[in-house]
């Protein structure tokens, strides 16, 4: 269990200036409008599920996860121990920063694709949920756009069809925009855990659905 301080002797403003300094010049989908979405979504999913978890590591964990992220950072050992420095500048006690730590290294789902990465406690639940519930729905679409073309990703060929990955740098190049609908965006609301995640996803994954009937519609003319 993570241990509770009470709540004035831990700040979240250093960690959310933090992350803004980061993340404000991503040009992946990953910058601080999405860590500012993750971090409202765990509240939602806390209070609509009636959560206990403690708060500050929820809401650091979603303002951070990205900032140790070789998407976004090229030096990851820098920058823990930037991460470490605001926690511990934020007051947080040493098992936050170990709990936080925990749910940013097992967040992403290609490590739970891939490598079977678990997350054991309830804040991380909360916070992955809240991650992939922004990877769909309308800012779904545009983040998928955005990186794919980040990334030199071609938008859709009809000849290439979605592929199984088994290998993390094979899954990083990625195949087509629309390909990663179905090579990851669609296998995420079975796997969330919460019941406002599962509920949202399945709304969101709704909507993606009727906007690639339109797609194909229109690229076929």
């Amino acid at each position: 269990m993570t241990d509770i301080p009470p709540k004035n002797n831990v700040d979240l403003a250093p960690v959310i200036n933090y992350a803004k300094k980061i993340l404000s010049k991503d040009l992946t989908g990953h910058g601080f409008d999405h860590a500012k979405r993750v971090a409202a979504l765990s509240q939602a999913i806390v209070d609509e599920d009636h959560l206990i978890v403690d708060d500050f590591v929820v809401q650091a964990a979603a303002y951070l996860h990205d900032t140790v992220d070789d998407k976004v950072v090229s030096d990851l050992e820098q920058a823990q121990i930037e991460v470490t420095n605001c926690l511990q500048t934020a007051g947080a006690s040493q098992s936050q920063i170990t709990s936080i730590f925990m749910i940013i290294h097992h967040l992403s789902f290609s490590k739970e694709l891939l490598q079977g990465a678990k997350m054991t406690s309830l804040e991380g639940i909360v916070v992955r949920d809240a991650d992939r519930l922004d990877a769909l729905g309308a800012i779904g679409i545009m983040r998928t756009s955005y990186f794919g073309g980040s990334h030199q990703h071609p938008l859709h060929l009809p000849d290439l069809p979605p592929k199984n990955f088994t290998d993390h740098a094979d899954y990083r190049k990625g195949t087509t925009v629309i390909n990663h609908f179905y090579e990851k965006l669609f296998l995420l609301p079975e796997k969330m855990q919460t019941t406002y995640g599962k509920r949202e996803a399945l709304r969101r994954k709704t909507f993606m659905e009727e906007f690639l009937k339109e797609f194909y519609a229109e690229w076929d003319c």
